[in-house]
């Protein structure tokens, strides 16, 4: 199945209070390995960013004011994608903005045109629990060399991601276990007897220090106990004959 790594730049972070995609960037990978068969789209949001937002991406509406709007890009975005596994990290923020972008258009739900998506955010957490699971901290911890990513863009962090997922996921073609059947190699094992009779264990006494060591450590216990210890009670027991 092909792979998807997707990313987007948006103009907030509110889809349903009329933020918008402002770009997209797609990374394909096919058997774990990167085609170079990528997508990647600036797009007129037809609004201005949010300050936080542009602080983020950098992207000036000025700049986008040339650019395509999602609807004219979007038969194009959506071929491309159909029937293939997206990753995508915090897939739910993406997906989100992506499924109001197609519902603009009278059009249903992403889900319906791909086949899977992978959050590659609630990946990492299972695998890496308890640590920073960011872009950038998922780059250090594998080793992914992420020094032009000053400031983020869709195309670079769907590389980024990329890499990150192939590295994450190393030995691994898929997210279940498998377990190999060995019934057939155990039920012809043959295991030779192995006579222990003769084998004489030798036994090594302990010396005079270590005795009285273990003396001084049950001493200390019997003392904490304030002579409760049961050792002590068997020690001043009388002995019986039977």
């Amino acid at each position: 199945m092909r792979q998807i790594v997707l990313d987007t730049e948006t103009t907030g972070l509110s889809a349903a209070n009329g933020d918008r995609i402002l770009e997209v960037g797609c990374v394909e990978i096919v058997d774990r390995r990167l085609t170079g068969n990528n997508k990647h789209f600036y797009i007129n949001p037809e609004r201005d960013s949010h300050e936080e937002a542009l602080r983020v991406h950098g992207i000036t509406s000025e700049f986008l004011a040339d650019k395509p709007k999602f609807a004219e890009i979007a038969d194009e975005l959506f071929e491309y994608l159909a029937g293939t596994e997206l990753i995508i990290h915090n897939a739910p923020f993406d997906v989100g903005f992506l499924d109001k972008e197609l519902e603009l258009m009278g059009r249903g739900p992403l889900r319906g045109i791909v086949a899977n998506v992978i959050d590659s955010l609630a990946l990492a957490k299972e695998i890496f629990p308890g640590k920073r699971n960011s872009l950038d901290a998922l780059c250090d911890r594998l080793e992914v060399n992420n020094a032009n990513r000053i400031l983020h863009g869709a195309l670079l962090d769907a590389e980024l991601l990329a890499d990150v997922y192939i590295n994450m996921t190393r030995g691994q073609n898929s997210l279940g276990i498998e377990v190999e059947d060995k019934t057939d190699q155990a039920s012809t094992l043959v295991v030779d007897d192995i006579d222990l009779s003769r084998l004489v264990l030798p036994v090594i006494q302990a010396g005079e220090q270590e005795l009285a060591a273990h003396e001084a450590v049950l001493a200390s216990l019997d003392k904490s106990s304030d002579g409760k210890t049961i050792w002590r009670r068997f020690d001043s027991a009388p002995e019986t004959v039977s």
